[in-house]
C-alpha cells in the first residue's frame, strides 16, 4: 500500500510541477496573459507541498526519485497537450528514467 500512496503522490507532484510549468509558459510564451502564468505560479507552489507527504523520510532520495516522473511525465504531457510525437528513444529515455526510480524509491534496503 505504501508504494500505491507514493506513486499516487508523485503522479500529483508531476501534474501540480509540469501543469504549472505549462501554464506559465502559456501564458508567457503564448501570450495568453498574466493569469494563466499567475495560475501556474499557484499549481507550482502547491507541487512544492506534496513531496512532504512521501513515505520516506529523505529529501535527496524522493527529489531524485522523482525526476523520473517528471521525465516521463512531460513527455506524456507533451502529447496530450500539444500533439507532440515521442519518437522511440524518447520513450526508451522515459522507460529508463522510470526504472531508475522505481530503484531508488522502492528497492529493499536493510536495517
Amino acid at each position: 500500500m505504501l508504494i500505491v500512496r507514493s506513486a499516487a503522490l508523485f503522479v500529483l507532484a508531476a501534474i501540480l510541477e509540469i501543469g504549472g510549468a505549462w501554464l506559465v509558459w502559456q501564458g508567457v510564451r503564448e501570450h495568453r496573459g498574466w493569469m494563466w502564468a499567475a495560475g501556474g505560479v499557484l499549481a507550482l507552489g502547491a507541487y512544492g507541498f506534496v513531496a512532504t507527504f512521501q513515505p520516506d523520510a529523505h529529501f535527496g532520495r524522493v527529489l531524485a526519485a522523482y525526476g523520473g516522473i517528471f521525465v516521463a511525465g512531460s513527455i506524456l504531457w507533451g502529447v496530450v497537450a500539444d500533439g507532440y510525437r515521442p519518437d522511440r528513444w524518447d520513450i526508451t529515455g522515459a522507460l529508463v528514467c522510470l526504472a531508475g526510480m522505481a530503484v531508488i524509491m522502492w528497492a529493499p534496503r536493510g536495517g
